[in-house]
């Protein structure tokens, strides 16, 4: 039997959970600059309350998914990228906004290096400053040193921006980048099994990175390619859900990973509160 949907080069799955203005800003940004590449946009709604489906009249190019409950982010990208059909997948929050080039900029990074599954482009605020958007492996070493950088990003700490501002201006292969906006091969995201469902939110995309790596493929960074990202505004719409979710994931990803350290994460975790 064909597949009913013609293929593309690249598939854009969005997940939205009420960020109803954000999405409008995203999916205009893709409108109004859409790659040259032939492309498709899929959003997966994940039972948002804001009206967010609603907002989503005005794009008739746009493929909607309603879950019909809040399934997390691993869970709902994979809805996305079975309903899609294009050779690449980006994987793309709702709260950026994509310049125009962008993603053609970034099939280029791909196509250029056969031996690259993922690609993660340099990700800003909307006032320009750097996002550490790509990581070491995770482990608890790892990420004190990127909870250090990020916190003092935050804070407007100079030594921190210009550290983290030297770290993502050179093209690099680290073992992760953000699933905000991660550019793969659907040949290697089917080979891996998807997103690891297990994980609602946080800590998918670094999982997902180690995953392709151990077949022996390739994640890139490149800063040639700027994407803008608010960062945590599906979060803050559910702070104390979203907590929860972090440390689940967090556990999940221990137990997974790094089994020793586990027990000593649930304790850390239970004395939190």
């Amino acid at each position: 039997m064909s597949d009913p949907r013609p293929s593309c080069e690249l598939s854009v799955v969005i997940v939205s959970y009420n960020t109803r203005d954000d999405l409008a800003r995203c999916l205009a940004s893709l409108h109004d600059a859409p790659p040259v590449a032939s492309y498709e946009i899929i959003v997966v709604d994940n039972a948002s309350s804001d009206g967010s489906v609603d907002a989503l009249k005005p794009w008739p190019r746009v493929t909607v998914i309603r879950s019909g409950t809040n399934r997390g982010f691993a869970a709902a990208t994979n809805i996305g990228i079975r309903a899609s059909a294009g050779d690449v997948l980006l994987l793309l929050n709702s709260d950026t906004i994509v310049p125009a080039g962008a993603l053609d900029r970034l099939l280029g990074a791909l196509k250029r290096h056969p031996d690259v599954a993922v690609v993660g482009p340099r990700l800003v605020n909307r006032d320009g400053r750097p996002e550490l958007s790509f990581g070491a492996m995770l482990s608890p070493l790892a990420e004190l040193r990127q909870r250090r950088l990020v916190r003092g990003v935050d804070a407007g700490d100079p030594r921190a921006l210009g550290e983290v501002t030297r770290m993502t201006s050179a093209e690099q292969s680290p073992d992760w980048v953000s699933g905000a906006c991660l550019l793969v091969r659907r040949t290697d995201a089917e080979a891996v099994g998807l997103l690891d469902e297990r994980y609602f939110m946080y800590t998918e995309d670094v999982d997902f990175c180690a995953a392709i790596r151990a077949r022996g493929r390739r994640v890139l960074f490149t800063p040639e390619v700027e994407i803008v990202h608010a960062r945590g505004r599906s979060a803050a719409t559910a702070p104390a859900a979203t907590r929860d979710a972090y440390r689940r994931s967090h556990q999940a990803f221990y137990e997974k990973h790094h089994p020793w350290i586990a027990p000593m994460v649930r304790c850390f975790f239970r004395l939190v509160g």
